[in-house]
Order: structure tokens, then C-alpha cells, then sequence
């Protein structure tokens, strides 16, 4: 028996994994709590022990929401000049907001993409959704 469906693209893992799912089947949650990794997939039960996501989504999460926030920040400084205390009012929540609320999809990305390259134990998953041989444009990945 063979499977042919092709290879999943990088940008389609990254994805179901921003958005919190499975990257394998985009069934299954990704969390079990806010920011625990589920030992594997309740839908197709992908393993997902062996993840290591460590700092690395904090990281992206401090790059790109100061990326977005500190030239807004500038910008309303520098035309409107509110009073010190406004801004706290203002910005900081929004900081708080937008950090806590990327932190679980960038961890998300960070374990999709993990799993896509074959990084840190999911080397036997990548090497189980590689095709054994091309025929024209049809992927075949023999076995289950």
C-alpha cells in the first residue's frame, strides 16, 4: 500500500503550527496547556515528546514585537509628545497583550518547524514522510 500524497511544504507546517495544530494532520492540538507541548497527537498521534523549543519563541517574540511597538512608540512621541504617564497607560498593556498573546504561536512555529526539518529526535518522523520514489509528479511513501 502506498501513500501518495506529496511531502508537506515547509510554509504549510508553519502554519498549522502558528495556529497551533498538528503539523502533521492539522487535526490534533498542538498544547495542553499554554504553552506544554502534548506528548503526541491526538488525532494521528505524531510524537512531539522530544521537542526543544526552549528560548528560542521568547527570542522572536521580543523581535518582532519590538520591531512593531518601539517605532510606534517613536512616532507618537515625536508628533503628539503625551504626558510620560499616558503612554504607560497606553503602551504597556498593549505590550503585555501582544507578547503573551504571540508567545504560544511562535512556540508553535518552533516545534513545526523542528518537525519539518527532522531536528531533535523527529528524524524518523521526516524519514517516514520522505517518498521512497517519483513517478512524474506522484509522491509514494510505502507502508502505513
Amino acid at each position: 500500500m502506498f501513500n501518495t500524497q506529496p511531502p508537506l511544504s515547509l510554509s504549510k507546517a508553519l502554519w498549522r503550527g502558528f495556529t497551533m495544530r498538528c503539523p502533521n494532520c492539522a487535526r490534533g492540538g498542538l498544547f495542553r496547556r499554554y504553552l506544554k507541548v502534548v506528548e503526541c497527537c491526538p488525532a494521528c498521534q505524531e510524537s512531539f515528546s522530544h521537542h526543544r523549543a526552549d528560548d528560542f519563541p521568547a527570542y522572536l517574540v521580543i523581535l518582532i514585537v519590538g520591531h512593531v511597538f518601539i517605532p510606534a512608540v517613536l512616532f507618537v512621541e515625536e508628533v503628539f509628545a503625551p504626558a510620560i504617564w499616558l503612554q504607560y497607560l497606553i503602551w504597556l498593556p498593549l505590550l503585555v497583550f501582544a507578547a503573551v498573546g504571540l508567545l504560544q504561536p511562535a512556540k508553535g512555529t518552533v516545534v513545526a518547524l523542528q518537525w519539518q526539518l527532522g531536528m531533535h529526535g523527529f528524524e524518523r518522523s521526516k524519514k517516514r514522510r520522505e517518498p521512497d520514489f517519483v513517478v512524474g509528479d506522484q509522491w509514494y511513501v510505502a507502508g502505513p
